[in-house]
């Protein structure tokens, strides 16, 4: 089998590169450009290539070639040689149905079919492409394929086998050997099948018994084999990429100091590319028209310098690389989080209906603590064989002033028949409380049972929100519901406002543990009950960080539901509109009202296959992902965030009537992987480094206590670890030994410690 990535040399020429293994060619094909490019080229954008010319996106996406094999020079161009295997296009236009709902049945049906023939076509690999438009303007969408070759067939005769196994028009484009295939994304959604046969070089299949017997190609195809386009992974094109943006502006070099910049480049990367010349040529572009002999002495000259440990710039594009890295686990990027489905469940779809674009991501979060609060007595039995009530803390991080308030429109909605049932009981218990006031020794009237109030304020006293836990348990097994602006309101629910009190309740809440408190006197409020408590707040990024700071690694982070706003970017020459926001009628509220009323009429063990089936599929992929990507903190998050995505869609499968709609899955799917993304994005560095720092302790012998903390930390970290370490004192005198030594040095600006070569070198490292 063969799969190549194409590059291009100095002079414009196609050459071809093997990809060696899957785990490469998900990387290359899940880099933050190639999953920016791609977004691009599906809404149909131009960008500008390196020449300055403006040209369709899709033209910029990653090449592959899965027909053939390169010529002695390493070059696509008129190549005769056959690979194993075939590339294969399946294009589905829609000049080709009556309606759009027939483009889309006939869009879904394709990779079901192929992948029922999977064993009779020895599928290697089945994407979803890029999509793009005919000559005419009208949209055009499909798959490609990579199947295994038979040999006694030529191209086209493999290529119509196939056609007729699966009953698709014939690829005319694929008949030339050479075609490239422009490649999208690793996600689920577009990666659909592979295989790892597609990465084994068996022996190579040549056109005619002349081209069979030239030993030249065979000595080069093992060269290219024996050679890498990534460092444990990481792509060196990101590994560059990323240097440019730390180091220079995100400038690559030009003419006037191409040889300085690539000369620093070499001899930075000089150190993961085994000191080899040839692996230099192959990852460092020749920039600007530089004269190749000059390029390769300037590469020489770097690896003719003196050999040190590696360089602290390397490290830190090596460290950017990896958390953004985390990110991508969750099927995003450092600036674009995971798609949202095309189409939601129906009751998303009209609890979004208002909002403009940038807020519906948001929105179809936001609401499931208000939904969940109408269910009472209701529980789900998750794939752990525990049976879970639907318990949604939510918490809107985005910055200042992009409009977080959106959600509160749709929510009051959907809580408003609660805040009408909340009334009259208010009015009964203020007037119980005039009739019986605290501190008069005259008999009082018990107060009454069935007062039930569930929509809580975010200024209580312990004794009045343990009383409202207790009234909703023996009222119908209900949740209380608090919304506040800012996180930091969460405070006020307990009388200390120590936010180590505030995580505890989170914890509680999560699992429905018992809260409470017992008071011998006869005035004192008494009762403990199931903490059944949702809420919804709203934060800007370094108050969110700042308010669960301390709270990260106890279990109260994973037990949030996370989402944010991102503001989209606008065009050049794109005029700033003000977001127009839909009105929420009596129209909007009569359509609410089936849900809500389902949700209100539930009752008892609710189970759904579906669902069930879903969270396994979860556990596994996202098993898998922690995998790719190295990430222990994605791995220790999924966990509870799969059980939130869970309880969505039992919420959503009980609104529709206990029926499972196809759109609640990719919806769940899309959910866990935005709350994870931003778990990551907001939280993922800090919790990578205290359970990297925890191995460290539970593993200990005599230990550098520098070895404990981060590349670059400040005084809180390292008071922190010094805690955690059971050591006494400040640590001052330690700090300033470490700063003679030249161990660290300190950014006054910054009031960040960073370790220095010198410690490297000492290490090792």
């Amino acid at each position: 089998m063969s799969c190549y990535k194409i590059y291009y040399n100095a002079d414009g020429a196609k050459l071809m590169h093997p990809v060696g293994s899957a785990a490469e060619y998900r990387q290359l094909r899940h880099t933050i450009y190639q999953i920016n490019m791609v977004a691009k080229a599906r809404r149909g954008e131009k960008v500008t290539n390196k020449k300055g010319v403006l040209v369709d996106a899709k033209t910029m996406l990653l090449q592959m070639n899965y027909s053939c094999l390169p010529n002695a020079d390493g070059t696509l161009k008129g190549s005769t040689h056959y690979s194993t295997s075939v590339g294969m296009d399946i294009d589905i236009h829609r000049a080709d149905f009556e309606s759009d709902a027939a483009y889309e049945t006939r869009l879904a049906e394709v990779p079901q079919l192929v992948l029922q023939k999977k064993d009779e076509l020895h599928l290697l690999m089945l994407e979803r492409s890029a999509g793009s438009t005919d000559k005419q303007g009208v949209p055009k969408a499909g798959f490609h394929l990579v199947f295994s070759r038979r040999a006694e067939l030529s191209q086209e005769e493999n290529l119509k086998w196939a056609s007729a196994l699966l009953g698709v028009p014939f690829d005319e484009a694929a008949k030339d050997i050479t075609r490239v295939f422009f490649t999208t994304t690793a996600s689920e959604e577009d990666l659909l099948y592979l295989d790892e046969k597609l990465f084994v070089n068996e022996e190579l299949i040549m056109k005619n018994e002349e081209s069979s017997a030239a030993q030249p190609h065979s000595s080069l195809f093992t060269l290219h084999s024996s050679l890498t386009l990534s460092y444990h992974g990481t792509p060196y094109s990101d590994i560059i990429a990323k240097y440019w943006q730390l180091y220079n502006d995100g400038k690559e070099p030009c003419e006037g100091d191409r040889n300085v910049k690539t000369f620093e480049l070499a001899k930075m990367l000089r150190h993961i590319c085994d000191y080899s010349l040839e692996m230099l040529m192959r990852v460092i572009p020749r920039y600007d028209g530089f004269p190749e002999e000059e390029w390769q002495q300037t590469l020489q000259n770097a690896l003719n310098e003196e050999r040190k440990g590696m360089p602290y710039q390397l490290r830190q594009v090596l460290s950017e690389l990896k958390k953004e890295r985390k990110l991508l686990a969750a099927g995003g990027t450092k600036d674009t989080p995971p798609q949202r489905p095309k189409k939601l469940p129906r009751l998303l779809a009209l609890l979004t209906s208002k909002v403009p674009e940038m807020y519906k991501d948001a929105v179809a979060e936001a609401v499931f603590p208000a939904l969940g609060t109408h269910l009472h007595g209701v529980k789900f039995l998750y794939t752990d064989n525990v049976a879970h009530e639907a318990t949604f803390m939510h918490v809107l991080i985005a910055q200042q002033s992009i409009g977080k308030g959106r959600i509160k429109e749709p929510i009051n909605c959907i809580n408003e028949d609660i805040a009408a049932r909340d009334e009259p009981n208010r009015r009964r218990e203020a007037e119980w409380k005039r009739k019986n006031p605290t501190g008069k020794t005259k008999a009082k009237d018990p107060r009454p049972t069935d007062i039930c109030i569930q929509l809580v304020i975010d200024n209580l006293t312990d004794a009045v929100f343990n009383q409202r836990v207790v009234d909703v348990n023996e009222n119908g097994q209900r949740f209380i519901y608090t919304i506040v602006d800012e996180v930091e309101g969460l405070r006020k629910v307990t009388t200390s406002g120590k936010i180590e009190d505030v995580s505890v309740l989170i914890r509680k809440a999560f699992d429905n543990a018992l809260h409470g408190q017992e008071r011998v006197g006869a005035d004192s409020i008494t009762g403990i009950a199931p903490l059944r408590w949702n809420w919804n707040a709203s934060s800007t990024p370094p108050n969110a960080v700042k308010f669960f700071r301390r709270a990260v690694n106890d279990g109260t982070l994973s037990r949030l539901n996370i989402s944010t706003i991102l503001k989209p970017e606008r065009q050049k020459g794109e005029k700033n509109h003000a977001p127009v926001v839909g009105t929420y009628d009596d129209a909007f509220k009569e359509a609410l009202r089936p849900y809500i009323e389902r949700l209100n009429t539930a009752s008892g063990l609710i189970e759904c296959p579906q669902a069930t089936k879903l969270a396994l599929r979860l556990q596994e992929e996202l098993d898998e992902r922690a995998d790719l990507y190295e990430s222990e903190a994605y791995r220790v998050l999924s966990y509870r965030a799969i059980v939130i995505a869970f309880l969505k869609a039992m919420v959503l499968y009980v609104a529709e009537g206990q029926r499972w709609s196809r759109d609640i899955e990719p919806y769940v799917c899309w959910s866990v992987q935005m709350d994870l993304w931003c778990k990551m994005r907001f939280f993922g560095d800090q919790l990578e480094e205290e359970l990297s720092m925890e191995k460290k302790i539970l593993n200990k012998g005599p230990m550098d206590l520098l070895s404990l903390l981060p590349d670059e930390f400040g005084l809180d970290d390292y008071k922190l670890m010094r805690q955690q370490q059971g050591r006494q004192g400040d640590g001052g005198s330690t700090l300033r030994m470490w700063k003679s030594r030249e161990y660290v040095t300190y950014d006054e600006g910054t009031k960040k410690w960073t370790k220095t070569e010198k410690y490297f070198e000492k290490k090792g490292l």
